[in-house]
């Protein structure tokens, strides 16, 4: 699996921005991928960073409606990753906090 096939996209809301102060960084990840290919995944896209830690979670879909009709979004899956103290910080969340 390619890098960029594991980390589909960051996940930005109150509390994962909260958590960047902290080194912990989620993000969006294929429904597949296991928390080694997540680790391998970070540590190629972004250069110089040093994962300390994964944790993923299953996203379960939530009901939606429009107008009468109802339905669930797609499951997903989301992964928590911790970084070293000693390394480098993830560029692309730099300014969000």
């Amino acid at each position: 699996m390619n890098a960029y096939d594991v980390i589909l996209a960051p996940v930005v809301t109150e509390k994962a921005v909260a958590g960047i102060a902290e080194k912990k960084y989620t993000f969006r990840v294929a429904p597949n991928a296991n928390k080694i290919e997540i680790k391998q995944a970070i540590e190629t896209i972004y250069e110089g960073v040093e994962v300390a830690k994964v944790n993923t979670i299953s996203m379960k879909g939530t009901k939606r409606r429009t107008g009468r009709y109802e339905g669930y979004t797609s499951d997903w899956k989301k992964a928590v990753v911790t970084l070293k103290e000693d390394s480098k910080t993830i560029a692309d969340f730099d300014g969000m906090f």
